[in-house]
């Protein structure tokens, strides 16, 4: 990145221009120029080598550009190890010796002469190091230089399914000197001796950052040493992962880099002496794990997630992130927006502690159709945080010839899926989760004594904090409804005990323009993240209103009652006033009969749904078209409750754009010979169509979104619909003209 850009802070630039000097005038040089001084020479060890204890570790490690420094295979034969150099064209188990360690030092993503010998190693061998892991080895990957939102690629996750636990592990931009200890009787960490201020790895030259690329979101690790005092855990600056009888260790340390390529120490003795400590005790961790009396991995939560776009408009924006910062410490921040490169306009905004110690930004004074860039930082100085950036485009004004693309998805999980970054490349400017997203009900073991409220909480952090899903949702407006997995659990309705619960997670964090109506007064929409009723909600985009429906907070499917009379109102007023060309009405659950015993669909509410198409006739709205999900298959449907009298019953062909799923659980082709009930078949024959069948298009694929895409700078204005898979994959495309949408 380069330094002027408008989305870093002074602090930021001051660092990039200091790690130039490093990289240009050599550490000694830096530290020089930083007003600091390196020992030239070594002192005598205080902590004697270990004996040699028989276990071998094959290392990657040379002097890199931005350091010209080493240490990680001096420090590992004075703990015991007998060092191999990484043979890079080799698997784990396949190098000259057998090892139990792998260890990648400090920055050997970024060598000498600009090559990455360990992103290409770990990207060629990252299943054989699963492996490795799984059968009892211990792989170390110290600090990695600018590698900001890159996941440490090998960790279990790519190739995991939607009920397993997936693993991860994010690096930040942000560099410290302070490093504490979090889980004090580790092995690793009570080997350390803290400092009056309890502090370890102190007196290091100011050359290198103890802690370089902190660690600032991970999944199913536990944090060891973090870089601030009092945020339990956060940023990390080591974590412990566990696979089969394996433990992986991500660090963002460089306590490695100790000697000049000369042998020489750059580092005081009491230092090195810190560094041999660590090593000296990984020596001691690397037998237990061999022998498998190890201490259990205590899964410590992640912290932050977002920043979120949320709500946005033609002139006004809802950002929302969790910096994961104590908030008694940083509790106000402050929001940078910019438009080619100059700020215009600042708000603050205080840390919700009623709300998980989440902030949502309300921005306004906007301009139509303008890509904004933002950044939010604490007030507090000297935070241990750089900013949380990210960027979004504003509405075109209602009434100019537009095109508008959204994508729409429903059912993931918090899995690591490039699915999402297909969303962002197929040129999608706003995504609407139509529920299941994420599933809150899902109880990982670790869950079970977890209240419904934090665990619902964890589940969605875990979830923005996924790496492909942060990055989209910092770059496009999200909105959406949920459906009964983040509702409640498996067809639930309004007589879920926990719904306030769920709802309180759900309003936590998301930024929708509003979560249904105020308690006690059905005539005002709830803006603010307090108590209220249901989450409906709507946005303009363009040519195109959203109305996404709450199916499950008034619902009881044993009175036939889905909205209820306030939603219900709510709807059909938003309806009659739009004059947004395309209107889409969107719901978690099918607007058809599912057919498989479940009754949470439309048709089991099929009053309060002929009553909505009645309205639509007769208002003689037009553009309108349904969104569903929720069944793990892809669908386009034609027509609902129709009869040979009436064949239209919103006075045009009402369609219904089924999408499902975005994680990788299909139901299976046989699914299909439910699709309705003129089929005629028996479950497990494969369905086809049939002129009489409302069901036109159905697939069960994995991995789907919709793009849909709104267009009025043609005529007659049209709406493009495209089921599209992670491959990008055209599954199905469908194009309705107003045309075709408007009552003759």
């Amino acid at each position: 990145m380069d330094d002027s850009s408008p989305t870093l802070s002074d602090t930021v630039r001051a660092e990039i221009s200091r790690r130039r000097a490093v990289q240009l005038l050599g550490v000694g040089a830096a530290a020089v120029a930083a007003g600091g001084a390196m020992t030239g020479t070594a002192v005598a060890a205080e902590v004697p080598p270990n004996s040699p204890s028989g276990l071998r570790a094959a290392v990657l490690e040379y002097a890199d550009r931005w350091t010209n420094s080493v240490g990680l295979r001096k420090l590992l034969e004075h703990a015991g190890f007998t060092v191999i150099d990484l043979d890079l064209a080799k698997a784990p188990t396949a190098q000259a010796q057998a090892v139990e360690l792998i260890a990648f030092g400090s920055f050997t993503n970024d060598s000498t002469n600009g090559t990455d010998p360990y992103g290409t190693y770990v990207k060629a061998h990252a299943d054989a190091l699963r492996t490795f892991v799984k059968n009892g080895g211990v792989v170390l990957d110290l600090a990695k230089s600018d590698q900001p939102g890159t996941g440490v690629p090998y960790l279990p996750l790519w190739k995991w399914t939607w009920d397993s636990t997936a693993m991860f592990a994010v690096r930040t931009d942000a560099d410290f000197n302070t490093i504490y200890p979090v889980a004090t009787t580790h092995p690793l960490v009570s080997a350390l001796t803290p400092d009056a201020s309890g502090r370890v790895f102190t007196g290091r030259a100011p050359g290198i950052h103890v802690s370089w690329e902190s660690i600032g979101t991970w999944r199913e690790m536990r944090v060891l040493l973090a870089c601030a005092a009092g945020t339990s855990g956060f940023p990390a600056a080591l974590l412990e992962g566990v696979d089969g009888s394996g433990r992986y260790l991500v660090s963002s340390l460089t306590v490695d880099k100790c000697y000049n390529t000369a042998g020489v120490a750059i580092q005081s003795a009491a230092a090195i002496d810190d560094s041999r400590r660590f090593f000296n005790a990984l020596t001691g961790y690397v037998r237990s794990v061999k022998a498998r009396t190890a201490p259990n991995v205590i899964v410590t939560p992640p912290l932050q997630a977002g920043p979120l776009v949320g709500h946005v408009d033609v002139s006004t924006a809802r950002l929302w992130a969790r910096p994961g910062l104590d908030p008694a410490t940083y509790p106000t921040w402050m929001c940078e927006v910019k438009a080619n490169g100059i700020v215009v306009k600042t708000v603050t905004a205080n840390i919700s502690t009623d709300n998980d110690d989440t902030l949502l930004m309300e921005v306004s004074g906007l301009q139509a159709n303008t890509k904004y860039d933002f950044s939010i930082t604490p007030l507090a100085s000297g935070a241990p945080a750089v900013p949380m950036v990210g960027s979004f485009r504003t509405a075109p004004a209602p009434g100019t010839p537009a095109k508008v693309t959204l994508g729409v998805g429903s059912c993931a999980h918090n899995v690591p899926n490039h699915l999402w970054t297909r969303i962002m490349t197929e040129g999608c400017e706003g995504f609407v989760m139509l529920g299941d997203t994420p599933y809150t009900d899902f109880v990982f073991p670790e869950d079970r004594t977890m209240l419904p409220l934090p665990r619902a909480r964890r589940h969605h952090r875990e979830f923005l904090a996924v790496p492909e899903i942060a990055n989209m949702v910092r770059s496009m407006p999200v909105w959406g409804t949920w459906d009964d997995h983040d509702f409640g659990g498996n067809d639930t309705d309004s007589r879920f005990q926990g719904k306030f619960d769920t709802r309180k997670a759900f309003v936590d964090y998301r930024a929708n323009a509003n979560f249904g109506h105020v308690t006690g007064n059905p005539t005002q929409l709830l803006t603010g993240r307090g108590a209220g009723e249901g989450v409906y909600t709507s946005f303009r985009r363009g040519p195109i209103e959203v109305f996404l429906i709450d199916p499950r907070w008034f619902s009881n499917t044993d009175t036939g009652v889905c909205m209820d009379t306030v939603q219900s109102k709510w709807l059909k007023d938003a309806l009659k006033a739009s004059t947004a060309t395309f209107k889409v009405l969107a719901s978690g659950m099918t607007w058809f009969d599912k057919i498989i015993g479940e009754r949470d669909d439309w048709n089991t509410y099929k009053a309060e749904k002929l009553d909505l198409l009645d309205f639509i006739k007769a208002q003689r709205i037009s553009g309108c078209v349904l969104l569903s999900g929720d069944i793990h298959v892809s669908r386009a449907v034609k027509n609902f409750d129709a009869t040979p009298a009436d064949p239209a019953p919103a006075g045009y062909d009402l369609w219904e754009y089924v999408v499902s799923p975005m994680h990788d659980k299909t139901l299976g082709p046989t699914f299909d010979v439910t699709t309705s009930a003129s089929t005629g078949l028996p479950q497990g024959t494969r369905w086809t169509p049939n002129p009489a069948d409302p069901v036109k298009w159905s697939k069960d694929e994995p991995y789907t979104f919709l793009k849909l895409e709104a267009d009025t700078t043609v005529t007659p204005a049209r709406l493009t619909a495209k089921w599209i898979n992670r491959a990008g994959t055209v599954l199905h495309t469908q194009t309705r003209t107003i045309t075709e949408l408007t009552r003759p």
